[in-house]
């Protein structure tokens, strides 16, 4: 057997075995497309302010502590401000609560749309754990990082497959365009090469990002190769997935602050704050948001994520580290100063989602997971085609 026919082999039993884990990222890949834009429109449109034309938003202090008094059972992580007069400021409480706030009376607004937050936390708990909960998500994570695995090597092996000896305008054609006419296995065969034609590029970063964001050893190899001095960080999970770093906006997932405190046994220390933010913003330009984890008593500084994007790019995002006594800014580290591992795991992660790229990048990345999800159906038919009609040559001998 030659090695193209033994790849070939091999490409189709993995593809019938994580056929259907694979179709199932696949398409809640494309209904998380937007994830971001449709949750802020939606939370907007359930909790926008109405902005008053005779007073100015509260002080950041001020509407941590009208929160406090109005929810002392709940204990704030972290605040976001928004540069926009009409959307809310958000609260923290934990990694699943967040609550919105009147930036102009302290008023509490609620956690936003319940419809479109439940329903793109329907999609991620299937596209990363298969809809499985508690310990079963280990099972989950472990049957989608194995799947992203044998994905990729379809990818690859895919591309292989399908590459030509010869490039010619007929080749070219039938495997990079739509042929009319057709039907069953020639169709079905068409429209794998055309979809995998078009989107393997950006495919296969999907796959290989998804394989980083699975497994530590391969987010290790990615620091490895961009020639980082330092190992990626194994504190609790920071913004965007990586471990470790500041708040990221209004979601922002951060630890607690006052280390091996609770809450409870950390009280907040607030004196100082607003000058802090004034000065921030003074140096920050055009800024969109700004997210910061409340300080206590045990904090001798306080780390602030100013985004000057539309809160889906990490180059457009830079951490300001300010002495909590005397408010003065210690440094401020935006992308490019970041260790080279680091910038190329945010890259990884981002580029996974196409947000590194903006709207355009989005879209490219749901376009992408649509082929995925033509290129796995199509893959099975032709699987499927191919067995009965071996079925009916051994019954016909």
């Amino acid at each position: 057997m030659s090695f193209r026919k033994a790849l070939f082999w091999l490409h189709l039993f993995c593809g019938i075995f994580a056929g259907i884990v694979v179709l199932i990222m696949s398409i809640t890949g494309v209904a998380l497309t937007y994830q971001k834009q449709m949750t802020a429109w939606a939370d907007k449109k359930v909790c926008g302010v109405q902005v008053p034309g005779d007073s100015a938003p509260l002080s950041a202090a001020t509407l941590i502590e009208r929160f406090r008094k109005a929810r002392p059972e709940s204990n704030p992580a972290s605040l976001s401000i928004s540069s926009d007069p009409a959307m809310p400021a958000s609260i923290t409480i934990t990694p699943n609560e967040i609550i919105f706030i009147n930036p102009y009376t302290g008023q509490i607004l609620g956690t936003g749309s319940h419809g479109i937050r439940t329903f793109f936390r329907i999609m991620t708990d299937w596209h990363r754990w298969l809809a499985l909960s508690g310990e079963n998500r280990k099972l989950g994570k472990a049957v989608t990082g194995a799947c992203n695995v044998i994905f990729l090597f379809l990818a690859i092996s895919g591309l292989y497959l399908w590459w030509p000896q010869k490039w010619t305008r007929g080749i070219v054609r039938a495997i990079a365009w739509f042929r009319t006419g057709l039907s069953g296995k020639g169709r079905d065969s068409n429209w794998h090469y055309v979809f995998g034609f078009w989107c393997m590029v950006p495919l296969i970063l999907i796959i290989a990002s998804a394989v980083v964001i699975s497994y530590p050893w391969a987010s290790k190899l990615v620091f490895r190769m961009a020639g980082s001095q330092i190992s990626p960080p194994t504190g609790p999970p920071g913004p965007g997935g990586l471990r470790g770093g500041p708040p990221a906006g209004p979601a922002s997932r951060g630890a607690m602050p006052g280390a091996g405190m609770s809450r409870q046994q950390a009280p907040l220390q607030l004196e100082g704050l607003d000058a802090m933010i004034g000065n921030i913003q003074k140096i920050a330009g055009e800024w969109k948001i700004i997210s910061f984890q409340l300080p206590s008593a045990a904090n001798k500084t306080v780390a602030f994520t100013v985004d000057t994007g539309s809160g889906v790019k990490p180059q457009l995002r830079s951490t300001v580290t300010v002495d909590k006594s005397s408010g003065v800014i210690l440094r401020t580290e935006k992308f490019e100063d970041m260790d080279p591992g680091l910038r190329a795991r945010l890259w990884m992660r981002f580029v996974h989602t196409g947000e590194y790229y903006g709207f355009l990048g989005q879209t490219i990345a749901g376009i992408a997971s649509a082929a995925g999800i033509i290129l796995v159906w199509t893959g099975l038919a032709l699987t499927f085609r191919r067995y009965f009609s071996w079925t009916r040559r051994r019954i016909q001998a």
